[in-house]
């Protein structure tokens, strides 16, 4: 029987990973839509809240850079599926939770298992697309965090009303559940996919860097400065993100005064402007390529400035007149964190090979959740003293002094699986 083969399969593959995303960002923002309702419920304290976004943080830095070894070892189709099962069954143990205590038990598990989402989609870049292509999947898929992020308040708020705030959990555990299914149904490497066609086989693995070999070293990985030109950019920029995605719904609620519908009606729109933020982030990359004659590293580097620059939407919630320019400069600043973001988790593909980039990506994800755990106890600390104008003034400064950090530790000469122009690779097919 003649192989049917599937045009443009990688561009499927990367949006299966896309979903995928977007469920893990779907469970991880959940609670910040239902704690409005939750904490009348169980009666938790903002400050208590902090804690519990911290309990989650701490278990998601701690993770990553093990989910990412784990993945470099196990591979990705079974990685992958195992974390994806672990996120949907701590999502759902949400529902039984019965104080701030136990909350933050179940949001440490689910942290933990959350881990590896962004390592293992970049490791599915790095197998799928040719390096030039690659800040275009990685925008892709790196939309999926707002793409979950964005569904999250109408879907929450849909089943708190409807039934009770423990049900939007069980239904977004579900949705995973769901995924990872067809996730193990339909995923194979390049080399083993037997609906790939001959031409974009080539056109894929004849455009990527020689690849590395042997276990990944953790201690080789942190003795670089590329690594850390890396890592502190994003543990200066996650913040913001972490700001995104726990506090919009609190501060819209405590601040601008807003009620829970208007919060289902309006509080996604921050996260459609990151979705465009994400995939305009990507094609970003080859644009300045193509137009300044730029290296791979320099168009990442461009790529983080621009976003740095337009982080100056959110430093000036403050001077909003009404919630509804609140939410645009939040829109602004949805954009600009994830193009920014989407940069430099692509420019660990371009210095460390495959086989450790999940590790790398890994690591550098735990120096970005660390910026997030310190900032979000800062805020529990200090929204209801010094007010939250003052906090999103920080994080634009953060972007601005990560900006300078690329351009100062990382050259177009670093190395890895493409420092300088894209090797030669087959015609694209048609």
């Amino acid at each position: 029987m003649e192989t049917r083969y599937i045009k443009g399969l990688r561009w499927w593959i990367i949006g299966l990973v896309m979903i995928g995303v977007a469920l893990n960002y779907l469970s991880r923002s959940s609670l910040s839509v239902a704690v409005p309702t939750l904490s009348k419920e169980l009666g938790i304290s903002t400050q208590q809240y902090s804690y519990v976004v911290a309990a989650f943080q701490a278990a998601y830095t701690a993770m990553q850079p093990v989910a990412g070894y784990f993945l470099d070892l196990l591979g990705t189709k079974i990685g992958f599926a195992i974390f994806a099962l672990g996120w949907a069954l701590s999502n759902a143990l949400h529902g039984f939770a019965s104080g701030w205590q136990s909350l933050a038990f179940f949001r440490g598990l689910l942290g933990m298992t959350e881990a590896a989402i962004i390592p293992a989609g970049l490791k599915v870049a790095s197998e799928w697309f040719p390096d030039k292509e690659r800040s275009v999947a990685t925008g892709w898929f790196n939309a999926g965090t707002a793409l979950g992020a964005m569904f999250a308040p109408p879907l929450v708020v849909w089943c708190i009303l409807h039934y009770n705030w423990q049900s939007a959990f069980v239904v977004t555990g579900g949705l995973s559940l769901i995924w990872v299914v067809i996730w193990l149904v339909t995923y194979r490497q390049p080399r083993q996919h037997p609906r790939l066609s001959p031409a974009e086989k080539e056109y894929i693995l004849g455009g990527q860097s020689p690849a590395g070999h042997g276990k990944p070293s953790l201690k080789r990985i942190l003795g670089q400065k590329r690594f850390w030109g890396i890592a502190i950019p994003r543990f200066l920029a996650d913040p913001a993100w972490a700001t995104f995605n726990f506090w919009i719904p609190l501060y819209l609620t405590s601040v601008r005064h807003m009620s829970l519908q208007e919060i289902a009606m309006f509080a996604w729109l921050p996260f459609l402007a990151a979705d465009l933020g994400s995939i305009v982030g990507g094609y970003l990359s080859p644009f300045f390529m193509r137009t300044f004659k730029v290296s791979v590293i320099t168009s990442r580097k461009l790529v983080v400035t621009t976003g740095a620059l337009l982080m100056t939407g959110p430093a000036c919630i403050g001077l909003a007149t009404d919630a509804y320019w609140a939410i645009a400069l939040f829109c602004i600043g949805g954009f600009a964190h994830q193009a920014l973001s989407g940069a430099l988790i692509t420019l660990a593909s371009d210095v460390f090979g495959k086989h450790e980039v999940a590790t790398a990506t890994g690591l550098t994800g735990t120096a970005a959740w660390l910026g997030s755990i310190g900032f979000s106890l800062i805020i529990g600390a200090l929204a209801t003293t010094i007010g939250y104008n003052p906090l999103f003034v920080c994080l634009a400064l953060f972007d601005v002094i990560g900006a300078l950090v690329v351009w100062s530790m990382i050259s177009p000469g670093s190395g890895g699986a493409q420092a300088g122009p894209a090797p030669a690779a087959a015609e694209q097919p048609s």
